[in-house]
């Protein structure tokens, strides 16, 4: 009788080979998807099929949610009837059109007029957060709970919301007050440091509480939604003004902590023999790095308020300077060839420099300047700026045309990617996509918008009108 082939028994499964299992079904799951074909530039834009609710008014939430409409996000804008976002109207340059204000800060958007406290108003807003990835506002502290749209309600309608809000103060005895840009700068610790030493605090004109602000709100927003394709789940992002300007002034915070150790040997201000207090003084045009910097006239400088150049004298290229400004002297001698030597003589130094930029313009200064490759630029004003063909041409300063103001200048995105090509388009007029939201977005039918219209919900009273005119 022949003898039974005995059956192979099969290898007991480790933990060790379970888990690496596992850890390929999870690359798996998480792979990206297949290289797109098409040539750079046609993929559509970054954040195609994101869509934005865009509660927010003047410059801090509308530079947030512009940033997000340039990189392909469908943002919609819900205004009030009849009035829109208050920058409409505000520092208007041309007659029953929209302000430069309104029109520079929300290109790209879909707007819709609705008024929130109104039944049919409350019904669409419901809609619409349960049809969009992101809310974005910032209203004053606790007015968006007054509305009745709680962190809990909108999660109630849509658990893969993102919230995101700007505020003036984060959780603290300040919290409850409310900020505009000056008092960011102010409480945010810019306006401390900024200015001569001998005047008192000033604001930058850069708007880095409102602005800023708002590209730190669309940070954080990117990153929920990138979150969000993991845990499916909506968060909050909240954004502080004191927290974001304090971010840009990190390295006065370094400095502040430097003076605890001695003085700040970059500062004019130790060349000067001049003591430092307690805290970081205001620096004039002190570089923030370790090389030290000036702003010095240049030729025209009488007639042309910006006839100035930033110099830097950076320490591997000293030699160059000295030969530049006519002081190959400098190169060997010990008060100068060395940095250390340098920082207490800064001011006569800068002195000797601003001699020789006053026989230059500031555009000869930097084109010998830069064939040395020493640091140094230009002061641009606004009118440099608005006619330099090289920012034309990479979309930085772009020309739209707006159908009551005609054609004007406006600052592009300046966040250039290259298989998201940005495009600027106008700013939206006044409730302008109300009734295609209505029905192509939240679909309602002709019946149901007619109502929604006929009941008050889109539309304001004839003196709310005229009050806006």
């Amino acid at each position: 009788m022949a003898k039974k082939k005995s059956k192979k028994a099969k290898p007991k499964r480790t933990k060790a080979a379970a888990s690496k299992k596992s850890k390929k079904r999870a690359m798996k799951a998480s792979a990206l998807p297949a290289l797109s074909k098409l040539p750079y530039g046609k993929a559509g834009k970054a954040l195609d099929g994101v869509r934005i609710l865009d509660l927010s008014h003047v410059q801090a939430g509308p530079t947030c949610t512009q940033m997000l409409a340039w990189f392909g996000a469908d943002v919609i804008k819900v205004e009030r009837p009849g009035i829109g976002d208050i920058t409409r109207g505000q520092l208007r340059d041309v007659p029953n059109a929209d302000s430069l204000y309104f029109t520079m800060l929300n290109h790209n958007k879909r707007s819709i007029t609705l008024d929130t406290k109104h039944p049919k108003g409350k019904e669409v807003l419901d809609r619409l957060v349960k049809i969009c990835d992101v809310l974005v506002e910032n209203f004053g502290p606790g007015v968006l709970d007054r509305m009745g749209y709680t962190w809990e309600h909108i999660h109630k309608l849509n658990p893969r919301m993102i919230v995101a809000s700007i505020k003036g103060f984060g959780p603290g005895p300040y919290e409850d007050c409310k900020v505009y840009e000056n008092v960011a700068q102010c409480a945010g610790g810019a306006a401390s440091t900024t200015g001569f030493r001998e005047g008192p605090p000033l604001v930058t004109g850069a708007q880095i509480g409102d602005s800023g602000n708002g590209l730190h709100l669309s940070i954080g927003i990117i990153t929920a939604l990138y979150q969000r394709m993991r845990t499916g789940r909506g968060q909050r992002v909240n954004i502080a003004m004191q927290d974001g300007v304090l971010n840009l002034c990190r390295v006065k915070l370094r400095d502040q902590q430097r003076l605890k150790h001695g003085p700040l040997t970059e500062y004019r201000q130790f060349g000067e023999s001049i003591p430092f207090g307690k805290a970081v003084p205001r620096s004039g045009n002190d570089s923030g790095g370790g090389q030290p910097g000036w702003i010095l006239k240049c030729k025209g400088w009488e007639e042309d308020p910006d006839a100035y150049i930033y110099f830097i004298t950076q320490a591997p290229v000293w030699e160059a300077i000295c030969d530049v400004i006519g002081k190959p002297e400098w190169k060997t001698h010990p008060d100068y060839a060395k940095p250390p030597a340098r920082l207490p003589r800064l001011k006569q130094i800068f002195d000797t420099i601003e001699q020789w930029t006053m026989t230059k313009t500031k555009f000869e200064a930097m084109e010998i300047l830069n064939k040395y490759n020493i640091p140094c630029g230009p002061i641009l004003s606004m009118k440099d700026l608005a006619e330099e063909p090289s920012l034309r041409k990479t979309g930085t300063v772009v020309e739209v045309d707006h159908p009551t103001r005609g054609k004007y200048l406006s600052v592009g995105n300046p966040i250039k990617l290259s298989d998201s090509i940005s495009e600027v388009k106008r700013s939206p007029l006044l409730g302008e996509h109300t009734e295609e939201i209505l029905g192509k977005v939240l679909g309602y039918n002709a019946k149901e918008i007619a109502e929604i219209k006929q009941s008050g919900a889109t539309s304001a009273p004839e003196t709310t009108r005229a009050a806006a005119a």
